[in-house]
């Protein structure tokens, strides 16, 4: 530290720069911000692996590749308890109609609510639920009052599904928590370390003497 003084001169030496702090030297390393990325990564592909397990799930509960005109029939195989779920593609609203004579009375019920999954270019709608009661093969009949298209398919578990989709949005969500709190918390020790390692690092400040006499801004003394 340089003081200057009344006759002009600087005394105690140049002022010191401030001492380079090699990054490696500084806590927390620099690996946090690595750990921070890659813990981003595998939670975001945990929440594209819910999203889409949850969309393959639905895609596959009707069975498309077994589907059937209205007023045709087809032969499935049922398991005793096992709830299965008839939907049909229609253009429009159309009063649906099906059957199994094999079954008794009570063994096809409409559901409570609405249910649709589009796939492709058709939308498929959930009308009936077969619970039937012994396992076997039966045949479906299935009438509409417009040109439509049956299917098979699993029950869909709507609770499951939501679940998954929030399970998903969840991974997301803590991805970029999770990365911005390490980043941060990183950053944060490692400037306040920085910062102790500089004033640890400083040289303490060198006090010169004044100089004796008068300076050259001082005006001469009298005569003798």
């Amino acid at each position: 530290m340089a003081i200057q003084t009344p006759w002009g001169a600087p005394y105690g030496g140049p002022p010191h720069m401030p001492p380079n702090i090699p990054a490696k030297d500084v806590r927390p390393r620099r690996i946090w911000y690595v750990v921070a990325a890659l813990l981003a990564l595998v939670l975001a592909g945990a929440g594209v692996a819910f999203i889409a397990v949850t969309l393959k799930d639905a895609v596959h509960a009707v069975d498309t590749a077994r589907s059937f005109s209205s007023g045709d029939s087809r032969t499935f195989g049922f398991v005793q308890g096992e709830t299965k779920a008839i939907y049909v593609s229609q253009s429009g609203q159309g009063r649906v109609d099906c059957r199994i004579p094999q079954l008794p009375p009570g063994s096809m019920t409409q559901p409570d609510s609405s249910y649709h999954v589009t796939l492709g270019s058709r939308t498929w709608e959930r009308v009936f639920e077969v619970r039937p009661g012994s396992s076997g093969e039966y045949t479906l009949t299935c009438t509409s009052e417009r040109p439509a298209e049956f299917a098979l398919g699993d029950k869909p578990r709507v609770g499951s599904m939501v679940g998954g989709i929030l399970a998903g949005i969840g991974c997301f969500l803590a991805a970029v928590a999770a990365a911005a709190t390490i980043t941060i918390v990183t950053a944060v020790r490692r400037s306040r370390h920085r910062r102790r390692l500089v004033a640890m690092s400083a040289p303490a400040p060198q006090w010169g003497p004044p100089p004796s006499g008068p300076g050259p801004g001082y005006p001469p003394g009298p005569l003798s």
